[in-house]
């Protein structure tokens, strides 16, 4: 791997870490990695272990299915203006989405023929309106509508509103509203407790922050910061060290800091959060050498991008996902993956593979196809993921070292998926559509697909149906998917996901153990 100091150009409201910032010019400094991975543990002193199945010099190379059907069709779908976020809730049939001026729920007991059931897009709090919603969460009949995603004026209300969906044909708030002095891009539901990342120009400490939100009112009851750790990082531009996105599993929370990399807390006592271990790869002195005029271009590509953290339901398996884009720095160069970990021990978070993202002929932000990874989940030994305009993928991961492509598919030139979750384990899963990705003209949906293609193949065909006899690669494909490149379409008839690993080594590298070495 190579270790870079990248500089990107700004980002846009609405997708990612998404701030409007300056552009600025690119540069790029290579230092060879060592030949082994180094994570942080709960002790805070670097332990050092080493997979031998993945941290060599060649390429980790996923398994794709031999045999694949002439198609893999999405079984039901309907539009929702705005979408972003999608969950599902408890009873398997119905989904929550965010749909930016505010949420919607639909109804998904058929999958055939999804039904929005009740949508409010005009919710405000004393004259002032809720709005970029990009994120709801839901536990039992709870759902949580937070915003905004991003910095906004004082004419925006900055908090969360918790609502009653045991009917949900008829939301009810059951709590005030709830106001914060940051702005929400993600939280993470867990019967009343709730956790909110909390990032802010000043004070810049981007915490997360828990909530108890019981007998219907909302108390915060505990908070954890990156400066915690490593003071270190208060010198680096808020927005390289964003807390993008939280996810708690058995009284572990996840938190993907962005370049500062994935940190896991034991927050099993929401008052006193403590630190377990992370993994990273990028390093302290790196990013605080960074200049302000640079950081939109830091921000925008690899190493880091830390964007959805979460695990598997068994706690063992994790899941980093990296949104970034191509900015003509040194290779590996291109849209993120998502990184696989075994966190059997917590303390020692161990690099299995890496499931790249779809190469397109232009991977740049600004007017590029956008296939990196986005929102995803782990559920019974599948990867359900979204990859914007790159579609939607379910990987086999029962041995994370070598995910197996199961399936996919994707409409590039009307779809940009922001999620996919678990409708019905092994059966189904839900994705959403959004329309904010910059010089697309791409629709807000809500689509439910197959768990996986008929005759255990891998899955197949865009969006317009192109039923390749064979699903084999080649120049044909490629053309029938404008964009992207041969790479890219070959193998799961138009679906990539078979490259794994970075180059020759992706893994991550302990914060600790640089800024000891300081």
């Amino acid at each position: 791997m190579r270790r870079r100091a990248f500089l990107r150009s700004g980002l846009t409201a609405w997708a990612g870490l998404s701030v409007a910032l300056s552009a600025s010019s690119v540069s790029a400094t290579d230092e060879r990695a060592p030949s082994h991975a180094t994570v942080a543990t709960g002790s805070q002193s670097p332990t050092t272990t080493t997979n031998p199945d993945s941290f060599f010099d060649e390429s980790v190379e996923s398994t794709p299915q031999e045999a694949f059907p002439e198609s893999y069709d999405p079984l039901g779908r309907t539009s929702v203006g705005g979408a972003a976020e999608a969950v599902v809730g408890d009873d398997g049939e119905t989904a929550y989405l965010a749909t930016t001026t505010g949420f919607a729920t639909v109804d998904v007991s058929d999958p055939t023929d999804p039904e929005v059931l009740a949508r409010d897009d005009s919710i405000s709090v004393d004259g002032a309106p809720l709005t970029e919603i990009l994120d709801v969460k839901v536990s039992g009949d709870r759902l949580v509508v937070p915003g905004p995603a991003n910095l906004a004026s004082d004419s925006v209300f900055h908090g969360f509103i918790c609502y009653d969906v045991s009917d949900p044909a008829d939301p009810v708030a059951v709590t005030d509203p709830y106001e914060t002095d940051y702005h929400i891009h993600n939280c993470f539901l867990e019967d009343t407790l709730l956790y909110v990342v909390a990032n802010s120009e000043e004070p810049a400490e981007n915490p997360l922050v828990i909530f108890d939100i019981s007998d219907d009112t909302v108390e915060e009851v505990g908070r954890w910061s990156l400066l915690e750790y490593e003071p270190g990082w208060e010198e680096v531009h808020w927005l390289l060290r964003y807390l993008h996105d939280v996810y708690v599993h058995d009284g572990i929370a996840y938190l993907a800091y962005w370049n500062a990399g994935t940190f896991l807390i034991d927050v099993s006592d929401p008052a006193e959060p403590a630190y377990i271990s992370h993994v990273a790869e990028t390093e302290l002195e790196d990013q605080q050498d960074i200049p302000h005029s640079n950081v939109t271009d830091a921000q925008q590509g690899l190493p880091g991008n830390d964007h959805y953290s979460a695990v598997d339901d068994t706690g063992t398996l994790l899941g980093i996902g990296r949104e970034a884009w191509a900015t003509g720095g040194d290779d590996p160069d291109g849209p993120g993956g998502i990184d696989l970990y075994d966190v059997s021990d917590p303390n020692e978070p161990t690099y299995q593979a890496t499931v790249e993202a779809p190469p397109a002929e232009n991977e740049r932000y600004s007017d590029g196809m956008w296939t990196t990874a986005h929102n995803f989940e782990l559920r019974n030994d599948r990867l359900y993921s979204s990859w914007y305009r790159g579609g939607v993928m379910v990987h086999d991961v029962s041995d994370p070292a070598s995910p197996t492509e199961l399936a996919g598919w994707r409409d590039a030139e009307d779809l940009g998926f922001w999620t996919a979750r678990v409708l019905e384990s092994g059966e189904t899963f839900v994705a959403s559509s959004t329309e904010a990705i910059p010089s697309a003209d791409t629709e807000g949906a809500l689509l439910v697909f197959p768990a996986q293609a008929d005759g255990a193949g891998s899955g197949g065909g865009d969006g317009g149906g192109d039923d390749n006899e064979g699903g084999g690669s080649g120049s044909d494909t490629a053309d029938a998917i404008p964009g992207f490149t041969a790479a890219g379409v070959a193998g799961a008839a138009g679906v990539a996901g078979g490259a794994l690993g970075l180059e020759a080594l992706r893994r991550r590298v302990d914060a600790t153990a640089e800024s000891s070495q300081q």
